[in-house]
């Protein structure tokens, strides 16, 4: 049996804490919740999905060589706050050959200027904000069509 395509879901930090931190910003969804909506479209799409999340910027960046190694189809990646500050995830993205598509639950654009800004989004293929856990759906729908 052949394997299936495989899409990367890639969460930076604090965002195992989804469903508990800041609920009326990221909404009541756990992480797991996430992940497992995303198993069953990915199962629709004829996809596979590898969800992951990490607190470290070094993982993130390891992953995302991983998924070109392994000849993922696309990574989705919250960055979380490291999206505003990490110039080393931006190189990452720049540097492997698969798409990454910039998620965020909220939309950044409205919320602190600080964050405002996107190093990942600077690199990605494309960005989703603003559809609390429904971003990851239409990402993996995106995802599904490259």
């Amino acid at each position: 049996m052949a394997t299936l395509p495989t899409i990367y879901v890639l969460n930076g930090p604090n965002l195992n804490l989804l469903g508990t931190r800041e609920p009326e910003i990221y909404g009541a969804d756990t992480l797991d919740d996430i992940a497992d909506r995303l198993e069953d479209k990915a199962r629709e799409l004829s996809l596979r999905v590898d969800v992951r999340q990490s607190n470290h910027e070094g993982h993130l960046i390891d992953w995302l060589h991983e998924a070109q190694a392994e000849g993922a189809k696309a990574v989705i990646l919250n960055g979380g706050g490291l999206t505003h500050t990490s110039v080393a995830l931006h190189d990452a993205i720049k540097a492997v050959k698969v798409p990454v598509i910039e998620v965020h639950l909220s939309n950044p654009a409205t919320r602190e200027s600080f964050r405002h800004h996107s190093y990942i989004g600077m690199a990605a293929k494309g960005t989703i904000t603003g559809f609390g856990a429904l971003s990851y759906e239409l990402a993996l729908d995106a995802a599904a069509r490259l």
